[in-house]
């Protein structure tokens, strides 16, 4: 049995304190996260293949999050908080603590009346900006034409990031919903952000 609790159980709205990340996986290593981690297959898969790197995923929804815990019991470097997504990058990652955070296939909200529930927005960018480290890297995946438009008009807009060309983006572990998206051939689009220093 490992000597860890992958699961961090908080209470959002009582937590405000930043994570002890060293704390928390028992060293230092760079960190990755994994935002609304679904089952945790992705997050397991990459935190194997980079076993010198620590793998956070969070979610909101317990469910989820007690599935991540099962297929992590024996992955020493994976840890899953349960929490609401835009909350725990704001208030709970440290600044400058991020090397790489995924958003694969985020809820699109695809009725109009729904998208301004749509979790990337300015306030979202300004958010992972702060908690990534100097040159980190957001990458997004989604299947919603649409949605990928407004991602890229945000991400434009704002200057603390510039988009990586995708012949240096790398592979990454095929998701649920990605192979649910290729079985139905359905089109998948993708963006790579690396934070820079904005324009004065």
């Amino acid at each position: 049995m490992p000597t860890f609790s992958p699961v961090i159980e908080l209470v959002p709205e009582l937590q405000v304190a930043r994570l002890d990340l060293v704390q928390l996986f028992g060293r230092s290593a760079p960190l990755h996260v994994d935002l609304g981690c679904g089952d945790g297959s992705f997050l397991c898969e990459m935190a194997q293949q980079f076993p010198k790197r620590n793998f956070l995923g969070i979610d909101r929804l317990t469910k989820r999050v007690e599935k991540v815990r099962r297929k992590a019991e024996k992955i020493e470097n994976v840890r899953v908080l349960r929490a609401d997504t835009l909350f725990a990058v704001r208030y709970l990652l440290p600044k400058n603590s991020v090397e790489t955070f995924y958003l694969l296939f985020p809820d699109p909200w695809p009725k109009r009346r729904h998208q301004l529930r749509r979790i990337f927005t300015h306030d979202f960018l300004e958010a992972i900006a702060d908690a990534l480290e100097r040159h980190g890297i957001l990458r997004v995946a989604t299947d919603q034409l649409d949605y990928f438009h407004q991602i890229e008009r945000l991400s434009r807009a704002y200057l603390q990031f510039q988009t990586v060309a995708p012949l240096l983006d790398a592979v990454l572990p095929v998701t649920k919903f990605e192979r649910k998206f290729g079985e139905q051939r359905a089109p998948i689009y993708r963006l790579t952000l690396r934070k820079t220093s904005p324009v004065k």
